[in-house]
């Protein structure tokens, strides 16, 4: 179960940090506390985004699904849809991908009305990355090397924001593999290579 944090719980850790630095914030700091300011606010405000998308009812196969719209509009399903997650970590940033589930594999590229797909159209061009946090990567690697509390506070911001979110979708999902590294995995093995070298 991840602990819920929300934006005040950021602006405390980004008042931390400007407190540490005496009010000079590395551009890396500022980069990253930006991309998890919008990750925080991913369910709440702007547009559209893959993750909204997936977790409209409206998009589902609701024949496959054994769904149904009762009087006041609501949709019901018998069974929840599947998917698979990957954490995906690129030179700079970290992302969080999503591939639906069909037939026990999982479906890597675009599915147009299958009848055992989950969603009615799958197209991995716009629904596949949920979500990416720029400069994370970066970040973290920086943090290790020269970090401070503020630093160390925002790396878990990051870890508990993510796993919130896999958390709601495990409210409407049946998540049957999440791959890789998380956040907490991830800089883990940043810190046991740092020993090593």
């Amino acid at each position: 179960m991840s602990k819920t944090l929300s934006s005040h719980d950021l602006k405390k850790i980004n008042a931390k940090k400007k407190q540490l630095t005496w009010g000079d914030v590395p551009p890396i700091y500022q980069l990253t506390s930006s991309a998890l300011s919008e990750i925080d606010s991913i369910l709440t405000h702007g547009f559209d985004s893959p993750f909204r998308q997936i977790l409209d009812k409206e998009t589902w196969n609701l024949p496959f699904l054994g769904g149904k719209r009762d009087e006041q509009g609501e949709i019901t399903v018998q069974r929840k849809p599947k998917i698979a997650l990957q954490h995906i970590y690129t030179k700079h940033s970290y992302e969080l991908h999503c591939f639906p589930m069909i037939n026990g594999e999982q479906m890597q590229y675009g599915i147009h009305k299958h009848p055992k797909c989950p969603f009615i159209h799958w197209e991995p061009e716009s629904m596949q990355l949920l979500f990416r946090i720029n400069s994370l990567v970066s970040f973290i690697i920086f943090a290790y090397k020269k970090g401070d509390a503020a630093d160390q506070a925002l790396i878990r911001f990051a870890h508990f924001k993510v796993m919130e979110l896999i958390d709601i979708l495990m409210e409407s999902f049946e998540i049957v593999d999440v791959i890789g590294y998380n956040i907490a995995q991830f800089c883990q093995e940043i810190g046991l290579r740092s020993h090593v070298d």
